[in-house]
């Protein structure tokens, strides 16, 4: 046996193919989305595999697909072919399906499982290295797990070799108690895998072709098959449930904080902060708990976020603070301070040094350099200068009924509380708003815009109120 030895340089002596195995349908996980299209930390849980398979600069990479996962060649590398498994009739039909945009191919062909999102490129690697310095016709990779549940199982003769792969559903109570589990990662040699696919049958509880029987044909044909065992028990772990899925998730999420915080970063609990792969941190940021950073998100350095924050597709700059608030494709610029309960939306930019304070919404708007809007506001389709400032409760009402329109704001205004800006209006820079006001016009910039009803107070009314309730009681 063999525990993730390293690879040799004759790894390169060979070509290299991979078969990327993707058409299972995921019965278990009572979805209809393809099972290597479920995400995992915000990526196609395929995609991963496909990574680690790159990054072993193969000659060939093929995937093969059911005839209705059309969604999966958005997510092919460049130069990756997609292969089609007409019927779903097992895994050894799935490589039968693989291997022929590779006729005259000449070389190895490793063949991987879709569905198993945690390998990486170096344990890849150390299989492929097993598998030449070995000198094997085939390899496979084993681990040991504590609890093998469904996994095929492998049996080793008196010699310590390979004698066989049993089924799950196919084994023995005997056999079920073996720990060693067969990961489904295997490499072949490619005239070898030609020559038994054809020979593979369906006499089994499932009646489909296991890969797993072309192993036996090697063993049969007295090839040399070599087994590589891993110590990474994590990447053994295949999804085939939505269960599984959250198990790798957290995992893939526990890699991807460890990724954060060894770059520099402080998260205060990362069991309650969730990071989508891609995200990026600056260094001497903090995440605060109750956090989500998803999609294209992007945070600067020394920025402060959380706790109870959602970002979904932000680039947030260098020195901002967020706080318990929900940002979806927007820019926060260098030194801004939005939340808390604020909902900045698509399409909003604030400039360094602007504020979104607390029970404030913004869309599709741009708060200039040192502007605030810091409490109660509703802003939209609006543009605001530098330096200015909205007052509490202040609405631009962009909208018609029928179309948006603009709100454009200068630089230095004042707005008092409790404005409103019926769109389209202007307002010049350095002017004042009164509070209380129903903007319907432009005002220009260094005047005083007011627009309100007259106050008249009426002297003695309580007491006139008092006496009509007497007389009629």
């Amino acid at each position: 046996m063999s525990v993730d030895q390293p690879i040799s340089s004759s790894r390169a002596s060979r070509p290299l193919a991979v078969i990327v195995l993707a058409a299972g349908l995921g019965t278990r996980m009572k979805s209809d989305v393809p099972k290597v299209m479920h995400p995992v930390c915000g990526r196609p849980l395929l995609s991963y595999v496909l990574d680690a398979a790159t990054a072993l600069a193969p000659a060939r990479l093929v995937v093969v697909t059911g005839p209705d996962h059309q969604g999966v060649e958005a997510l092919l590398p460049p130069g990756a072919e997609r292969a089609v498994q007409a019927e779903r009739l097992g895994s050894g039909d799935a490589v039968r399906a693989g291997m022929a945009p590779l006729a005259g191919f000449d070389g190895d062909v490793m063949v991987l499982n879709g569905d198993v999102p945690l390998v990486g490129a170096a344990l890849l690697a150390g299989l492929l290295g097993r598998h030449v310095d070995g000198a094997a016709r085939a390899t496979i990779t084993t681990v040991v797990l504590a609890d093998p549940g469904h996994y095929g199982r492998v049996i080793r003769d008196s010699s310590g070799d390979v004698a066989r792969i049993v089924e799950a559903r196919d084994a023995s109570p005997g056999q079920l108690a073996v720990a060693e589990i067969n990961v489904g990662f295997y490499v072949f040699d490619a005239a070898e895998l030609r020559r038994f696919l054809p020979t593979l049958t369906a006499d089994n509880v499932q009646g489909e072709y296991y890969l797993t029987d072309l192993v036996h044909r090697f063993l049969e044909a007295g090839d040399r098959v070599d087994a590589f065992l891993t110590a990474d028990v994590e990447a053994s772990m295949g999804v085939n449930s939505r269960v599984e899925l959250a198990q790798v998730t957290a995992i893939m999420r526990r890699r991807l904080l460890e990724q954060l915080m060894l770059a520099g970063v402080s998260i205060d609990d990362p069991s309650s902060t969730y990071v989508d792969w891609g995200v990026t941190v600056g260094r001497d940021s903090l995440i605060r708990p109750q956090t989500m950073l998803t999609g294209a998100t992007s945070v600067g350095e020394r920025c402060t976020i959380g706790p109870g924050c959602f970002l979904a597709d932000v680039t947030v700059d260098d020195g901002a603070a967020i706080v318990s608030s929900h940002l979806v494709g927007c820019h926060v610029g260098p030194d801004c301070n939005v939340g808390p309960f604020t909902h900045v939306r698509a399409r909003t930019e604030l400039a360094a040094g602007a504020k979104a304070g607390s029970f404030v919404e913004i869309k599709a708007s741009r708060v200039g350099r040192g502007s605030k809007v810091p409490h109660l506001s509703y802003v939209g389709d609006t543009t605001i200068g530098e330096n200015s400032n909205i007052g509490a409760g202040t609405i631009t009402a962009n909208y018609d009924g029928e179309h948006k329109h603009q709100t454009v704001i200068g630089s230095d205004v004042k707005v008092g509380s409790d404005t409103v800006f019926v769109a389209p209006v202007t307002v010049g820079d350095g002017a004042y708003i009164g509070a209380g006001s129903i903007i319907t016009k432009d005002v220009p910039a260094g005047a005083l815009g007011v627009a309100r009803a007259r106050q008249d107070n009426i002297e003695g009314y309580t007491d006139r109120r008092r006496g009509r309730r007497r007389d009629r009681a």
